[in-house]
């Protein structure tokens, strides 16, 4: 139970708790500044192909599934007093040592120490991810004597916030990723990213977790928190929807190293376009979070994930038509279309993820939190990585090289139709979220 004076304590910290997750959030959103020369700096400057691009870009992931055990951890394991900033600032102090180390390094650097750099980057940015994602869970919860629907506005409107913040940071990122690759070294790039996170390292070792006005709950212990996790886990509408999402990326094979060697390579794509591609990505995340919080709230979650599934199959016919000049012959230029649907298609197989976060928010049992939302983003990290590799066996059996493409039209078929099959078992997804009884302390 949370008391008046709690409540008063509770709004006090709420500007700060949204100042701390809307900086948090943008860096992560920010984090597609650095990527963009990393694209560009492995395909220039280390010659690879586009299958071992693909394979470096999603085994750099791997940090990512780890995700549940960074959230036992942050939900069970208190420094100082705290268990979720300390997390944030020790994610910042990772991903900047990483990146400078980066910036640092000479030109022929080995594909080897690069990759365990980036493996470094990404274990970084998931400690601070899964500590941020745990105060967007525990804060949407809050406050338990409210009506079933301001609870659940409550969870939606700082799921917005931070979906919205981390879109911000997105577009910036990419604007100035695509302006800066053409005047900038990617080394350079690496650099300015460095500091800006520890920007955000220093920032975040300034605020005392107690100000924040997060709620109360204290550590009852890894082994019990594993406990709780795991039956957690196995309540149906958790295991089955989790279950479903991730099988609903995984099961798509991503052709994101063919498509950008495509762009770059055979139809000598400018890295300014693809840039501005990505920045009109991002703004159509951000306004997605913004019609998803004034119009979208109440629609059921089955339908509206479903909806969005169908439409990433639709965009991925429509590449199959690019590819095959079906608009160049309608007189749209090809950096057109990058800009535009390829910028689209490639934020799309987020958009899931905002209604989705929403759901398991609402159903998550008090106390493990941080342990769920880390679970579910864990799942989505690997299922993310096997897509890539899929996608990779995909391009292989297509005979899809660096500077041949004429296999890529049935790839795109072949991604669309897998895309569509998840709609079919659509019915893991809670079509409500069945209102809770409240905790008796």
């Amino acid at each position: 139970m949370v008391s008046s004076e709690g409540g008063s304590s509770n709004s006090g910290g709420g500007e700060l708790m949204r100042k701390v997750l809307g900086l948090g959030y943008w860096v992560q959103g920010f984090r597609c500044f650095p990527w963009l020369a990393v694209s560009f700096f492995l395909k220039d400057g280390l010659n690879v192909d586009p299958s071992t691009l693909q394979l470096l870009q999603n085994s750099a992931n791997l940090p990512m599934v780890g995700k549940p055990l960074y959230g036992l951890v942050s939900d069970s394991v208190y420094i100082s007093g705290q268990h979720r900033l300390p997390y944030i600032a020790l994610g910042a102090f990772l991903q900047a040592l990483s990146w400078l180390a980066i910036a640092i390094s000479p030109s022929n650097i080995s594909i080897f120490t690069i990759s365990i750099y980036l493996l470094l980057s990404n274990l970084g940015a998931s400690l601070a991810e899964v500590a941020n994602d745990a105060i967007v869970a525990e804060m949407g919860k809050q406050p338990p004597s409210s009506t079933k629907h301001s609870q659940s506005s409550s969870s939606g409107n700082l799921q917005s916030f931070v979906w919205i913040a981390s879109s911000v940071g997105g577009v910036l990122g990419n604007l100035l990723g695509g302006i800066f690759i053409g005047r900038f070294s990617p080394q350079s790039m690496f650099l300015f990213f460095g500091l800006l996170l520890a920007l955000q390292f220093f920032i975040t070792i300034s605020v005392r977790e107690s100000s924040l006005g997060l709620p109360m709950s204290p550590s009852i212990g890894m082994r019990k928190q594993l406990s709780a996790l795991s039956q957690a886990l196995r309540k149906p509408e958790i295991a089955y929807s989790i279950s479903w999402f991730a099988a609903s990326y995984a099961i798509i094979p991503a052709l994101t190293g063919t498509m950008f060697f495509y762009q770059t390579q055979y139809l000598k794509i400018d890295s300014s376009v693809l840039g501005i591609s990505k920045v009109f990505g991002q703004a159509t995340m951000l306004l997605w979070g913004i019609v998803y919080n004034q119009y979208l709230k109440s629609v059921p979650p089955r339908k509206l994930i479903s909806a969005i599934q169908a439409t990433m199959a639709f965009f991925m016919i429509s590449d199959f038509l690019f590819v095959r000049g079906f608009y160049r012959q309608m007189g749209v230029p090809d950096s057109l279309y990058v800009v535009i649907f390829s910028g689209f298609l490639e934020v799309l197989f987020f958009f899931k993820i905002l209604p989705f976060s929403v759901l398991i928010a609402q159903l998550c049992p008090p106390g493990c939190e941080g342990s769920i939302m880390a679970f579910l983003m864990s799942a989505v990290a690997l299922a993310f990585i096997v897509s890539g590799y899929l996608g990779v066996a995909l391009a292989s059996y297509i005979k899809v090289t660096g500077t041949d493409f004429s296999g890529l039209p049935l790839g795109l078929v072949i991604q669309a139709t897998c895309t569509l099959l998840p709609i079919f078992w659509s019915s893991c997804i809670p079509e409500y979220v069945k209102p809770k009884a409240k905790r008796k302390d």
